[in-house]
């Protein structure tokens, strides 16, 4: 899942990306308005979390430019405004949701996990075959028995587990695993791929991931 977090204030955009670079999102930062309708426009993202105050563009002019060019992903809007006009005039722009300044990061997590799992359908359990992947508990089993992923395995994991079936390209592992700035040319993607192909794989005849040679990786339906 990749999310673009739209924040002047470096201390809090910093602060956020690295909360939910820990529970295994990508995470990519803007600083002003002009800057993120670029990055949302041209990058394919599952959430955006738009500060209202920013230089350039502010917050609600950018959400209905957004929603005017079809971009779709739920908006978490944030702002130090408590007052009930600023959250109308809000979600009046196309956000999905309103969350003041300060705040727990526990609550914006749990309000990303749910804007998420609406954009899902509500789903909140993947299943191919025998291999499970709980996306509310962070938990993979296979037959039964449970597999204890690192946060990059995991979101690895559930990337290919949405696309069964179809090849995932390196392209698409680097968008949505890591943020904007994965090194390319690394080889962390093929180390990881080795890593969860090793601990989903063992003590089980069937063998679930595949590499797709210079295509990339492909988790088969059983």
């Amino acid at each position: 899942m990749r999310i673009l977090v739209v924040e002047d204030e470096k201390k809090i955009a910093t602060f956020v990306r690295r909360g939910l670079k820990e529970e295994g999102y990508a995470v990519d930062l803007a600083f002003d308005g002009v800057q993120a309708h670029e990055m949302a426009f041209s990058n394919d993202y599952n959430l955006i979390i738009l500060d209202v105050m920013m230089p350039k563009m502010d917050g609600m002019t950018l959400c209905k430019k957004l929603r005017d060019d079809k971009i779709t992903a739920p908006i978490l809007m944030l702002t130090a405004k408590e007052d009930v006009k600023y959250r109308v005039e809000g979600l009046n722009a196309g956000a999905d949701d309103y969350l003041t300044k300060p705040f727990a990061f526990e609550e914006l997590l749990a309000r990303v996990r749910a804007h998420l799992r609406k954009k899902d359908g509500q789903l909140s359990c993947l299943q191919v075959g025998d291999l499970t992947l709980d996306l509310i508990k962070h938990r993979v089993e296979r037959a039964d028995r449970e597999i204890v992923v690192s946060v990059k395995e995991f979101s690895l994991l559930e990337l290919l587990m949405r696309h069964v079936g179809y090849v995932v390209t390196r392209t698409m592992i680097a968008e949505q695993v890591w943020d904007i700035h994965f090194d390319t040319s690394s080889n962390v993607i093929d180390v990881y791929i080795n890593y969860l192909r090793s601990k989903i794989n063992e003590g089980h005849k069937k063998k679930l991931i595949d590499t797709v040679r210079g295509r990339g990786y492909i988790l088969n339906a059983v």
